[in-house]
């Protein structure tokens, strides 16, 4: 099953680099994976979160407010 990937970030650098990373993980390892970059402030409020960048995945909020590592990402998707 396909894993629903959102990188929530109203396009700041941080929010760029996070997508990026997750980007490579997802290719690197050949994870079924889909990224939507979400960055409306109101759909991102949805969330309840306050720090961007976030990370969701299938609807869990991972991480926020902070680029995980690659690793990290990894460990998150599998």
């Amino acid at each position: 099953m396909s894993k629903v990937i959102k990188i929530l970030g109203t396009g700041c650098p941080k929010c760029k680099t996070m997508t990026s990373l997750v980007t490579e993980v997802v290719n690197e390892n050949n994870i079924d994976a889909s990224i939507e970059k979400v960055e409306d402030i109101m759909e991102i409020m949805t969330y309840n979160v306050m720090s961007t960048p976030a990370l969701v995945v299938d609807d869990v909020i991972t991480i926020k407010g902070r680029i995980p590592s690659k690793n990290e990402i990894l460990a998150l998707l599998n």
